[in-house]
């Protein structure tokens, strides 16, 4: 059983660092091979302020960009965001896709590498984990924090990890692997 696992690119803003570690994850999900990655970038996606005049529980969308959205997230057994720390805080691109959609979210695992300073991007991790429950994801404990990320990218702009980051993210990936497995039985 191949599982799909969207790896999401959760900042939107000019100078981020979020491409840089989400390649260096992707690569690191393909050769891991528990998992059929997809790389998203939400500065693609371009999903203006919520524009939906119903409820995303209907799931009766009218934009263009909300179908393309959902049939993306919806293809997926499990998620990584790729999230900075934004004034103590999750990046408001990243709020505002998870808004635009209900269902498509249900029941699907999620993990995070997080990027920032000192804090290596864990108060962005806390301050989303209560919406992915509202949406009735799964937030996995394990997660990847990168602290002081600028010192592992290297002046052609490639992310080059420590092995406590490669050590971290295999054990995300291993649970993971096993939650969404789980969890894929239960929406089947």
């Amino acid at each position: 059983m191949v599982l799909r696992l969207n790896i999401i690119i959760a900042s939107t803003r000019p100078g981020r660092g979020g491409p840089a570690v989400a390649k260096w994850f992707n690569e690191f999900a393909k050769q891991d091979g528990r998992f059929e990655p997809v790389l998203i970038d939400l500065a693609d996606r371009n999903l203006p302020i919520f524009d939906e005049p119903n409820h995303p529980r209907m799931k009766k969308y009218e934009h263009a960009h909300t179908r393309k959205w959902s049939e993306i997230v919806d293809s997926a057994d499990a998620y990584v965001f790729v999230t900075p720390e934004y004034d103590y805080f999750a990046p408001p691109a990243l709020t505002n896709a998870m808004i635009y959609l209900w269902q498509e979210w249900h029941y699907k695992p999620a993990g995070l590498v997080s990027y920032g300073g000192v804090s290596g991007g864990l108060r962005s991790v806390e301050s989303v984990k209560g919406l992915m429950a509202g949406l009735r994801m799964v937030p996995i404990p394990e997660g990847v924090p990168v602290h002081s990320y600028q010192q592992f990218i290297n002046d052609e702009g490639v992310f080059q990890p420590n092995d406590a980051i490669m050590t971290n993210a295999t054990n995300m990936l291993s649970e993971l692997t096993k939650w969404a497995g789980a969890l894929k039985q239960l929406r089947a």
